[in-house]
């Protein structure tokens, strides 16, 4: 069951049509977890954050840009991001993602556009991640990564650990600041771990191996019996505080983020802004199905517990467009 719970939200995020709808129905489905719908209202979240002890990372999110207008328009919202993170004085680095820069309209496109982004963000000494999205875009993101490497030392990138090729691209950036996740895409056998427990074993493989070398690691995960096995792991290595941080998806697991923040911890928040929060938001739910409870409350029912009637429409949308997909697919496989 929690095998189509994941399926069936991962197709959703997938789907340009529903991506497109969800800016229309505003970001109530998901409001506690987008820190923003524009730069003004992100940059009061960053300050709030900031205020609370935790460090940040924003992201202004987009997807399924479709030709060059867009591409340079997203690269303009990331430098006008980092132009206010430097104004305001605030502790906060920047996440991008390639497709969103022009990846799939052409590789020079996008080379260009985090060229610019990179020169600006070193002006301002602010680090720029680079988020790593489905295989298909793995080996193309390493590329670039590896060549801006040569001109920018304040570049990153994420690395899956449900990929069978993570621990081989980890020891190919051992001097690059990398933050380790589970993955949140839909991956065939043939390049990724398919059980919960085989991701989670790499996982801490990949952050052990990683936490015993100098290179700034970030362990991106909320699952609680990773952080306290490697915070066990910390504490018996002596391994310095300045040589990692917890990261934590914004309004998810909030108890554990000030536990580990009193404890002493550097905790990061993942900031989401924009309009285009679906395609984010349903990878979130494909990633803790355990998170569906929390998309009912907010769906459906006001603080007075009253249903609503707008997102009642808009659920019944998305799950009609799910089966609609599914009749199409199967019918597609009849001979």
């Amino acid at each position: 069951m929690e095998n189509l719970a994941k399926r069936f939200f991962i197709r959703l995020s997938e789907n340009p049509w529903l991506n497109h709808a969800a800016k229309k129905w505003g970001t109530h489905l998901a409001g506690r977890f987008i820190a923003g719908t524009d730069l003004p209202s992100v940059i009061e979240t960053i300050k709030e954050m900031n205020r609370k002890g935790y460090h940040c990372t924003a992201d202004h999110l987009g997807e399924f840009v479709r030709n060059r207008k867009e591409a340079d328009q997203a690269t303009n919202e990331i430098l006008n991001l980092l132009e206010s993170v430097s104004i305001h004085q605030l502790d906060c680095h920047v996440s991008v993602k390639l497709s969103q820069l022009g990846l799939d309209i052409g590789y020079d496109v996008c080379l260009e556009n985090m060229k610019k982004i990179l020169a600006i963000a070193e002006e301002y000494g602010i680090f720029v991640n680079i988020d790593m999205e489905d295989y298909s875009r793995f080996h193309p993101t390493i590329n670039i990564l590896k060549r801006l490497r040569k001109q920018y030392a304040g570049v990153g990138t994420v690395i899956q650990s449900y990929l069978h090729c993570a621990e081989k691209a980890l020891s190919e950036l051992e001097d690059v600041r990398v933050r380790i996740v589970k993955g949140a895409y839909r991956e065939n056998a043939n390049v990724a771990f398919q059980s919960d427990e085989e991701i989670y074993h790499n996982f801490l493989k990949l952050a052990k191996k990683r936490l015993s070398s100098p290179a700034f690691t970030s362990i991106a995960t909320h699952d609680h019996r990773i952080i306290r096995e490697l915070t066990a792991f910390i504490q018996a290595n002596k391994i310095p505080s300045e040589r990692f941080d917890f990261q934590f998806l914004y309004g998810f697991r909030e108890d554990l983020q000030k536990e580990l923040l009193k404890e002493g911890y550097r905790i990061t928040i993942y900031l989401p802004y924009g309009h285009e929060w679906f395609g984010y938001y349903m990878r979130r739910l494909a990633e803790r199905p355990q998170n569906i409870q929390l998309l009912m409350k907010e769906m459906f029912y006001t603080e007075e517990n009253r249903l609503k009637k707008g997102p009642v429409i808009s659920g019944v949308v998305a799950l009609s467009a799910f089966i609609l997909y599914r009749k199409k697919r199967k019918k597609g496989n009849n001979p």
